[in-house]
């Protein structure tokens, strides 16, 4: 035992050294460039549908609140859809302003789906940007459908610039819980084979809205 606090002894002391003198940068006149990726070439919807249903998100364009309401209610009497799960009662307005559709009183977790809005869209990446603001922190993964309603407006082509929209919207700070979910759950874990929707939904959908 003493011959090992000994050498952990020795290790730090050399440490503690090595900071007290930090080594110069090797090339100080070296610039790091701007931009890491190039810029968006072509329209960011084209971008955003590319990649995502690249990752094989299934992509759907809106002109307005009536074919966004027709589309995702064909989709659920196509698939058979019973349990519809929202928690955002702008969203809920949004899809049914007279109350005839009737939403989900049952757990998240027995829902057929879960319908939620969204921060942004990264184009370069295809991602979804969620947050504890938008459907909470867990109804875009327990339920194993993910339908997802967001806004042109919301489109960006980068990481960063989604997180300068975050920082511009929640200027006194940003919410407790930001992820960006790209594509539906995956895991390739299971001898080396890629299975989808092990720890999350195993589709997700994204309806793109002109803005109102």
């Amino acid at each position: 035992m003493a011959g090992t606090t000994s050498s952990r002894e020795t290790i730090l002391a050399k440490i503690r050294r090595s900071l007290a003198q930090p080594v110069p940068l090797p090339f100080p006149k070296q610039e790091t460039p701007g931009e890491i990726y190039p810029s968006a070439t072509e329209d960011l919807t084209v971008a955003f549908a590319q990649e995502f249903t690249r990752l094989l998100g299934k992509f759907a364009y809106c002109s307005g609140r009536e074919e966004l309401v027709h589309q995702i209610r064909e989709l659920i009497v196509e698939r058979g859809w019973k349990e519809v799960y929202c928690s955002e009662p702008t969203l809920r307005n949004l899809l049914s302003p007279d109350g005839a559709w009737s939403f989900s009183e049952l757990p998240l977790e027995q829902a057929d789906l879960s319908i939620t809005t969204c921060e942004a869209l990264v184009a370069r990446t295809g991602s979804l940007v969620l947050s504890s603001r938008t459907g909470g922190r867990t109804s875009s993964v327990y339920a194993p459908i993910h339908v997802c309603v967001a806004l042109s407006s919301q489109l960006v082509y980068d990481v960063k610039d989604a997180l300068q929209m975050l920082q511009l919207k929640y200027p006194s700070g940003l919410p407790s819980q930001v992820s960006f979910a790209t594509g539906p759950s995956r895991t390739a874990d299971i001898e080396k084979t890629l299975v989808v929707g092990v720890h999350g939904p195993k589709e997700v959908y994204c309806f793109l809205l002109e803005d109102l």
